[in-house]
């Protein structure tokens, strides 16, 4: 019975036994599961050890991978799957490490796999970390989905609608979504970011001469351009049309903008071939930094699209950067332009001439006839205002072709040696038509043609080149003469002088002022372009010429003509014609000895620091090297001071000479162009910086930051007597 007994046990599975059978009957069914879902396609499985290292991935993914389980197997899980490149356009999502290392749940993060053939795969992972019994972290276990051909549609969808097709730059949308997460990081971290807006100028005429396709070839040009110019410094996009943007993160020193600038305005504006044909366009620059100029997208982009107007509206072919004080001239340039059509119409515009002179014989060879305007409640308005207004208006061409009679007749009054030079705008230039409209102001006056010069400044050359040169040849067939003005700037080119088109080179005043200073390369220059234009049997003029070290040097470099204050301001045609009655054809050369730095003649509020106090001045004229206050009584020469030029802009001065209420100061670091025509320091104070010293962003005004004043606890006894100001301009 007993040896029945046994054997009928040992016959007979126990329950454990049983269910141990059970258990491993059922890990065999998943583990036949699992193969047949990987065999399917419709998943990968993987594992890490508690380093994070790869322990485990199934067969169907090394196959699909090209790549042996020991080149894997061991390897770091990020090494294996690398995180997706957020400009590919796909979605946003935590790094994988950052997940890892928090031991986080993966749930649909995707990864980017190389294969063992040299491609990407992408994969979308989930996974769950695992614990133990006594709750140790053992690693992850996860599954694959490999979602390579939905990706790389939806990469290229939403890469489409951030991508300008015809470029290849990023696109507005693009443009605005960085812009936005740019500067909501940087607040956060208190980081600087410039943005520059330019539009291209002509590029219109371009299209309607040569073609919409000659356009976009031209489009992709410029893209290139910008792209390398601009490298891995910030993002080139373009907005649409001819208008392109670039985002500089982390610049704000305006000296190194000004020069990537004045770098763009360079390159964008050499000559293009397109399908055999040349064209030349250029552009405009607005320049724009947070924080100082805003703090939102959309603060920013309104302050660059003024400056950008502000360089248009100045010459084009220039960059300008933007001040607080542009949002009042917007709305004053719109109420000029009523006014200026309003004095068109009523012919209160006039003429005055100022004398080109051989500087060897003082004898007046020409006069240029320049645009005069008085208003009755302004006063003189300066051309530099009215002009660019005029230009932005089909006005311009009404302005220039009454001027262009008016001049031919007061011409016929002086002696037949002496010519008579009218300036002419790229926008009457190109218009069909202009040789008629100078064919009947010389008819109708009976001047002789070769006693008109039509001076013409390179903006004309921006375009089709061979509907310019047609033009050229019209003129030329004419008998009238031709100058070629402010040579030297905006978008020179050597070759515009190959054809043999010009009379006249006019040396632009930017080369004659300062060029006798110690180690200016201007007399260089100026040198160059005398044997340039003496080789081509063409004459020169310097221009703005106004001291007799000036007008010494331009005469012993070659100079045919001086134009300037040395000579004489512009006359008018009673003036002319009182000098002529009397026979006196000569003007005396007659100014300072020596040049004198450029100084920028203005009447404002601005504030002085000394020690802890913060004073009122009107700052009276400003050079980059110095400036003129008065507002003060008692300060003596050598005092250490703090000009607040306002905007977050502070000049480190001593005061180098005194009056009574009046001080010279000389400034420690010299201050550069504005591109404008005025003067700005190199860097300026952030806004983060006042905000920490207790001045909440808020109180500082929408980009005008002027320094608050200092707090009136714990302060010392003033130093200096503070007057009554006069207000600005009075």
């Amino acid at each position: 019975m007993a040896l029945g007994f046994l054997k009928t046990t040992r016959e007979t599975k126990s329950p454990a036994h049983e269910a141990r059978g059970a258990a491993h009957d059922q890990r065999s069914d998943r583990a036949v599961v699992l193969g047949e879902v990987e065999e399917l396609g419709i998943g990968m499985f993987w594992a890490t050890d508690a380093e994070g290292n790869l322990s485990f991935l199934s067969q169907r993914a090394l196959a699909d991978l090209g790549v042996e389980t020991e080149t894997l197997i061991g390897k770091p899980l990020t090494a294996v799957f690398s995180d997706i490149d957020d400009d590919a356009g796909g979605p946003t999502q935590r790094s994988l490490a950052f997940k890892l290392k928090a031991r986080s749940k993966l749930e649909e993060q995707i990864v980017a796999v190389p294969t063992g053939r040299g491609t990407t795969r992408w994969w979308r992972l989930n996974g769950r970390p695992l614990l133990d019994a006594d709750g140790r972290f053992r690693g992850y276990r996860g599954s694959a989905v490999d979602i390579s051909s939905q990706y790389a549609y939806e990469t290229q969808v939403a890469r489409q609608s951030q991508v300008d097709e015809l470029t290849g730059l990023a696109n507005r949308r693009k443009l605005n979504e960085r812009l936005s997460a740019m500067l909501a990081a940087f607040r956060v971290s208190q980081r600087s970011c410039a943005l520059m807006m330019l539009d291209l100028d002509r590029f219109k005429q371009v299209n309607d001469t040569m073609g919409h396709p000659a356009g976009d070839e031209l489009l992709k040009q410029v893209a290139q351009r910008l792209t390398s110019i601009v490298k891995d410094h910030g993002e080139v996009g373009r907005l649409g049309g001819d208008e392109f943007q670039v985002l500089l993160p982390d610049m704000d020193d305006r000296g190194t903008l000004g020069e990537l600038a004045n770098r763009i305005v360079q390159s964008v504006s050499q000559p293009y071939q397109i399908n055999g044909r040349r064209a030349i366009i250029g552009t405009s620059v607005g320049i724009a930094i947070a924080p100082y100029d805003g703090v939102e997208a959309d603060e920013l982009t309104r302050a660059a699209d003024m400056a950008l107007y502000s360089a248009k509206e100045t010459r084009g072919g220039t960059f300008c950067f933007f001040t607080s004080e542009l949002r009042d001239a917007a709305s004053k340039t719109a109420l000029l332009g009523e006014r200026l059509r309003d004095a068109v119409d009523r012919d209160e515009l006039t003429l005055a001439y100022q004398p080109l002179v051989d500087p060897v014989t003082n004898e007046v060879k020409c006069f240029e006839a320049l645009l005069r305007w008085h208003d009755e409640e302004e006063g003189d308005i300066s051309p530099a205002q009215f002009i660019p207004v005029a230009e932005n208006d089909d006005l311009i061409i009404r302005i220039g072709e009454a001027a262009l009679k008016k001049a031919c007749m007061d011409a016929l009054a002086w002696p037949e040696f002496v010519k008579v030079a009218v300036n002419v705008s790229a926008k009457q230039f190109i218009r069909p038509g202009y040789r008629k409209a100078v064919a009947a102001a010389l008819q109708a006056s009976g001047l002789s043609p070769g006693r008109l010069e039509l001076e013409i400044t390179e903006s004309v050359f921006v375009g089709d080149l061979e509907t310019v040169d047609a033009i050229f040849r019209d003129l030329k067939k004419l008998g009238v003469r031709l100058a070629l003005d402010d040579f030297g700037t905006g978008y020179s080119s050597l070759g515009y002088l190959k054809h043999g088109h010009f009379n006249k080179i006019k040396i632009d005043q930017s080369f004659v002022r300062g060029c006798t200073e110690n180690g200016d390369i201007n007399p260089a220059i100026i040198t160059a372009i005398v044997a340039l234009a003496k080789a081509l049997g063409m004459e020169t003029v310097a221009e703005g010429v106004e001291a007799m070290d000036e007008l010494e040097l331009v005469k012993a470099r070659g100079a045919d003509l001086v134009q300037g204050y040395i000579y004489s301001r512009p006359l008018s045609q009673e003036q002319v014609l009182a000098q002529f009655a009397e026979g006196n054809t000569l003007f005396k050369a007659s100014g300072p000895p020596r040049h004198r730095a450029e100084r920028i003649t203005i009447f404002r509020k601005v504030g002085l620091i000394h020690e802890d106090h913060y004073y009122d001045v009107i700052l009276r004229n400003l050079s980059k090297t110095g400036a003129r206050i008065t507002g003060l009584a008692g300060v003596p020469v050598g005092t250490d001071v703090v000009l607040d030029l306002g905007h977050g802009q502070l000049v480190v001065s001593k005061v180098v000479n005194a009056t009574e209420n009046s001080q010279g100061l000389q400034f420690e670091t010299p201050l550069i162009s504005d591109g404008g025509g005025g003067f700005m320091t190199r860097h300026r104070i952030s806004p983060y910086s006042l905000a920490e010293a207790g001045i909440p962003l808020a109180a500082l005004g929408a980009g005008a930051f002027p320094l608050a004043k200092w707090r009136e606890a714990n302060k010392t006894i003033p130093k200096f007597v503070q007057l009554e100001l006069s207000a600005p301009g009075g």
